[in-house]
């Protein structure tokens, strides 16, 4: 009866231990969930994630690539559950509305999960924990940034009448785009001066964005500004602007997101202003809030990741010519 019983015990044990990740004590295993790994901003958060990594003990961090594509991404959140390897999850979310079930298995089983750039839940603007579990959120109210980028269109517009904008977005689909898209109308719809005269979906690709401009300069020749929410779509926009005959310095480009190509465009007189962000303190923030929370110790439930870098919210050529060495944390 003995022997039976410690059999059983062992077998318990065994069957236990094939449902949590196989680590060590002490060592860790994290997952990043990537939108796109082939997106320039979330590499950036990435970079910022491996370096938070190497400076900690016994942590090992692995990345998967989601493809912008929010089904694709759900499916991988539930294979890493089921696989067992991972302590912690990071996210990047695609869908934030939609992930939040998939999150929730992963908090159910044990899984410490941080999410970055967006919330994830019904509500982009509450940055406290909307999923049951969820261990740190680092991220801000899009409409937020989106709103001090439409302010900086109306100021370039107060003298301007008509002051035709042409809004450049990500993609409509994702419930982040479409509240800065609404911001953005919201703002700008309060001046009867400022006309939205056409929206382009650059998808965070130079290449789609270029092609979005090129339609539209079509159907309308005559812009004074150009909103986007990221800075790689810019760079699409300029060589659109350029190949239509139009220099790129008499339109008021506004981009997002502050990387480096947008830095150097913006002292050399090419680009006007971006939404200042911080993608690789951002993925540190994230990755030292996991594995606090692996080790028993209490985490923020929210970061504010505007604090996390020194730029303005706006970042302009006077403030960089104030700032020569200022480099921003990502390029691409």
């Amino acid at each position: 009866m003995k022997l039976r019983n410690s059999l059983l015990s062992l077998l318990a044990l065994g069957t236990a231990a094939l449902t949590q990740p196989a680590m060590a004590q002490d060592s860790y295993r994290v997952a990043f969930l990537a939108a796109s790994s082939q997106n320039g901003y979330n590499q950036a958060i990435y970079d910022g994630i491996k370096k938070a990594a190497a400076a900690q003990k016994g942590v090992e961090v692995e990345i998967f690539d989601a493809a912008f594509d929010a089904t694709k991404q759900y499916s991988q959140v539930e294979d890493l559950i089921a696989g067992g390897r991972f302590n912690a999850f990071i996210i990047t979310p695609n869908d934030t509305v939609g992930i939040a079930p998939a999150l929730e298995e992963a908090t159910a089983a044990g899984i410490k999960v941080v999410t970055a750039l967006f919330p994830v839940g019904p509500n982009l603007k509450d940055m406290q924990p909307q999923v049951k579990g969820l261990t740190s959120t680092v991220a801000e109210d899009p409409a937020q940034g989106a709103t001090a980028q439409a302010n900086a269109v109306v100021d370039y517009c107060k003298d301007k009448s008509p002051c035709r904008v042409v809004v450049m977005i990500g993609q409509l689909i994702y419930p982040f785009d479409n509240l800065r898209y609404e911001t953005f109308k919201q703002v700008l719809g309060q001046h009867a001066n400022i006309q939205i005269v056409a929206t382009g979906e650059g998808n965070y690709d130079p290449d789609k964005s270029m092609t979005a401009m090129q339609d539209i300069l079509q159907a309308h020749p005559d812009i004074d500004a150009v909103l986007s929410n990221a800075d790689q779509h810019l760079i699409g926009v300029e060589i659109a602007l350029t190949d239509a005959g139009k220099n790129p310095d008499d339109v008021f480009l506004i981009g997002g997101g502050l990387n480096q190509i947008t830095v150097d465009a913006i002292r050399a007189g090419k680009v006007d202003a971006t939404l200042a962000q911080f993608p690789a303190s951002m993925g540190g923030a994230a990755l030292d809030s996991a594995v606090k929370a692996l080790k028993g110790e209490t985490p923020p439930t929210w970061i504010d990741p505007t604090t996390l870098g020194a730029a303005p919210q706006i970042v302009t050529k006077p403030w960089l010519d104030q700032h020569p060495d200022f480099k921003a944390e990502w390029q691409g």
